[in-house]
């Protein structure tokens, strides 16, 4: 066996065998390999696509290529979560305590953000003494006592998809969905989870910019959970606009807590609710509607930002913060960004939001860029909503005005106004399971 012929196999647009996979893997990480003659298989594979078998065997062998996580001592059907990536997408803070709370073990391992998207671990950190560089047997012993843990990702996770990834960046074949699919599901089968819920991000803040993309790259990843044995579900939720009314880290994270004190916006409410449902619905908790009930309860109850508190103060961070934003680092500088005219708004580029947002400091360009907790902004008018010229759309936070006079027009260019309301378009697009594809739109 040898790489020429694998990567002629697959430019000829024959399904490769579990066995040539496994030998690309392996020989790719050890170095065997040159970045050359893989990054000919990733353009092949961009071309010709791969089976369910395909991307099923490869998203394997990245997920064994290096550390995996043993959740096996943990009582219950453990349940992971991930998103592909959106504005203002808090969810993971706010959804994580809810199943907590209710008995369901969660450890998860998050990313950090870059580009317009932000990153769950940016978040956290933004909360007084929170860190999330914990090993892994001290991430368990958290979840043992608290019964979560939210953390970054340690050790030797996936070499092989870090190797990958970086190489498709830089040979324009990040656009594979196989290859989207297998970076994403490697890493959550090499972090233990016994189910997964996807949260596919769909629209102009998406990697995925249309319904059709969003739900064959949901469906792609359900293939491989299912493939290799674990029990996945994928809903599409729109991401046309970003989620509630914060962009920017420790803006986010109060936002967060707001969802669990009942005092969110109703778009981020909602999204984390049925996020929290479905998680509950795959560790069987219940039916859909009984999960749903139950995960409105534990945030009535206040049994769900006290989870939050716990996990916080377990982690080394100020759990005041649940009561006290004041606790959070303040921006220095804030600007009023206004309405060039009277409308209805009508659309909004949501990437350019959240680059927005890293003019001001509060995102990556780069992966060494430092980050600003305090900075990034709040939106008072989203898409749907009548404003007046000089109305406030927003309010931008930055360590220096110097940073306003760009993020304010990156801002305003993301606003399209007209005479009539548009259509409203639902939080939920699709969800996607073994059992098929239910569309809502």
């Amino acid at each position: 066996m040898n790489m020429y012929d694998i990567i002629k196999r697959k430019r000829d647009g024959f399904e490769l065998t579990a066995e040539e996979i496994n030998y690309f893997v392996a020989h790719y990480v050890d170095g065997t390999i040159p970045d050359y003659q893989a990054a000919a298989l990733a353009m092949a594979i961009l071309f010709n696509g791969m089976t369910a078998r395909e991307t099923g065997w490869l998203t394997w062998e990245m997920a064994v290529s290096g550390d995996t996580v043993d959740l096996s001592s943990l009582q219950g059907i453990k349940v992971d979560k991930h998103s592909t990536g959106g504005v203002g997408d808090k969810t993971t803070i706010a959804v994580a305590p809810i199943v907590a709370s209710l008995g369901v073990p969660v450890a998860k391992m998050s990313g950090r953000g870059l580009g317009h998207t932000g990153g769950t671990v940016d978040k956290l950190e933004s909360i007084p003494g929170m860190t999330v560089r914990i090993e892994r047997d001290k991430m368990m012993q958290i979840v043992r006592e608290v019964g979560i843990a939210l953390v970054g990702q340690t050790g030797n996770l996936v070499p092989a998809d870090k190797k990958l990834y970086a190489l498709r960046d830089v040979t324009a074949t990040v656009d594979s969905i196989p290859l989207i699919a297998s970076s994403v599901m490697s890493k959550k089968i090499a972090a233990g989870a016994d189910r997964i819920l996807l949260d596919v991000k769909c629209g102009s803040g998406a990697f995925m910019k249309s319904m059709d993309d969003a739900i064959a790259l949901a469906k792609a990843m359900v293939d491989i959970g299912e493939e290799v044995g674990r029990t996945t579900v994928a809903l599409v939720t729109n991401m046309d606009a970003p989620l509630g009314e914060a962009v920017g880290n420790s803006l986010e994270v109060m936002e967060a807590i707001d969802v669990l004190k009942g005092a969110a916006p109703a778009d981020t409410t909602e999204v984390c609710l049925e996020l929290a449902a479905n998680m509950l619905l795959l560790a069987e908790k219940g039916t859909l509607d009984e999960c749903r009930q139950l995960a409105r309860q534990q945030v009535s109850n206040g049994q769900a930002s006290e989870k939050l508190r716990q996990l916080i103060a377990a982690q080394g961070g100020d759990s005041r913060v649940i009561d006290d934003y004041g606790l959070f680092a303040q921006p220095a500088y804030s600007e009023e960004v206004l309405a060039p005219q009277s409308g209805w708004i009508s659309s909004m580029q949501t990437e350019l939001c959240g680059m927005a947002s890293v003019e001001l400091g509060a995102g990556r360009r780069v992966a060494d860029d430092d980050i600003d907790p305090s900075a990034g902004i709040m939106l008072h008018k989203k898409t749907g909503q009548w404003v007046e010229e000089s109305e406030s759309l927003a309010t931008l936070y930055a360590s220096s005005p110097s940073l306003f006079f760009d993020a304010r027009n990156t801002l305003l260019s993301a606003y399209e106004f007209a005479n009539e309301p548009p259509h409203k378009t639902p939080h939920f697009l699709a969800r996607v399971s073994a059992q098929g594809v239910e569309r809502y739109l």
